[in-house]
């Protein structure tokens, strides 16, 4: 049977040899490579630049300043003795013209006690959980939209926040345990001598208004943890890098971050050992809360536990020179009380 015309001339066009290109257009054709070749390389090198890749520009935040304004009406330090710590804290707000001139209805407010170490109470190695539930309460019952506690843990910091006993105090009084994680860092701008820009608690710049709640401590570097010392638990990085030059970094974290508000507890100090602190024995009771605006006066008074004096405190008149704050507690005029 023949094969159809069609498929005769298809498959005989499919078998077509290819004659060979004639020497004037295989030099036609090389010279259009050619040309076309050297005209993407001219758009190519005429694109090219030796600067940098442009990377995303990493934003960096300021800590604001969470201080109330100045009132002359009220004292500026109030120092209270007693058996209940409750009863203790609303009589040193109220001396100071009560926690409604600090905090407003709405306000989100960060506690930031020392919750470092995996420590039971009576150890005081950390803020007392009475102090610390107490103050959450205050600050709801001031009208507080969100009251956090958070604080930048250097044992594990579940374990730290279930034994020292301040979970559970924020959890009964209405607040909320905020443990900072791997990606709760914002870059800060601390603005100091040492501290420059550095990764600091997401929390912090989240309040409206701060309130710190650190211990009386001694500690084997500085002599002292105290107020301005306790903000060490706002920052995370290689904190240890700081102790080579331990007071600077405690004068620029006090000057980075101003607080609403700073109430001592110094109802159980620890004299010895510090800062981790374990032994019962090196732990003194005396019911004392200490609250106030200026923290360098603060932790001036509060030496007086650990049989340290202010000049053997280099952080204290450097902080002082900085404009942070008297050395001379006096000078403030506190106001003492004794309850029960």
């Amino acid at each position: 049977m023949s094969e159809p015309n069609s498929k005769r001339k298809k498959r005989a066009k499919s078998c077509r040899v290819q004659t060979p290109m004639s020497r004037r257009a295989l030099l036609r054709h090389a010279g259009q490579t050619a040309a076309l070749a050297a005209g993407i390389g001219a758009v190519g090198w005429w694109a090219y630049s030796d600067a940098p890749i442009r990377r995303r520009v990493e934003e960096v935040l300021k800590i604001r300043d969470f201080r109330v304004p100045a009132d002359a009406l009220h004292a500026q330090m109030a120092i209270v003795r007693g058996q209940n710590v409750e009863q203790m804290a609303r009589e040193a707000l109220a001396q100071l013209g009560g926690l409604e001139r600090f905090v407003q209805k709405g306000d989100r407010v960060l506690l930031k006690p020392n919750v470092g170490w995996d420590r039971q109470p009576e150890q005081a190695a950390n803020t007392g959980p009475e102090l610390v539930g107490a103050m959450t309460r205050l600050c709801i019952e001031a009208g507080a939209s969100d009251v956090v506690v958070s604080d930048v843990s250097l044992n594990d910091p579940h374990r730290c926040f279930f034994r020292s006993g301040i979970e559970q105090a924020v959890q009964e009084s209405g607040g909320t345990v905020r443990l900072p994680g791997t990606g709760d860092y914002l870059t800060t701008d601390m603005g100091g001598e040492l501290l420059t820009h550095w990764p600091v608690n997401k929390y912090l710049h989240q309040a409206d208004k701060v309130i710190n709640l650190p211990i009386v401590k001694h500690h084997s570097l500085t002599g002292c943890t105290l107020a301005m010392k306790n903000w060490y638990g706002v920052i995370g990085g290689r904190r240890n890098q700081l102790h080579q030059d331990i007071h600077t970094s405690i004068v620029d974290l006090a000057a980075a971050v101003r607080p609403t508000l700073t109430v001592m507890d110094a109802t159980r100090v620890l004299k010895h050992h510090g800062p981790t602190g374990g032994s019962l024995a090196d732990v003194s009771i005396e019911n004392t809360l200490i609250a106030s605006l200026d923290e360098v006066a603060l932790d001036a008074y509060s030496l007086r536990w650990l049989d340290v004096t202010p000049d053997q405190v280099p952080f204290l008149a450097m902080a002082e020179a900085r404009g942070l704050g008297r050395v001379d507690w006096k000078a403030l005029q506190p106001v003492e009380r004794q309850l029960g």
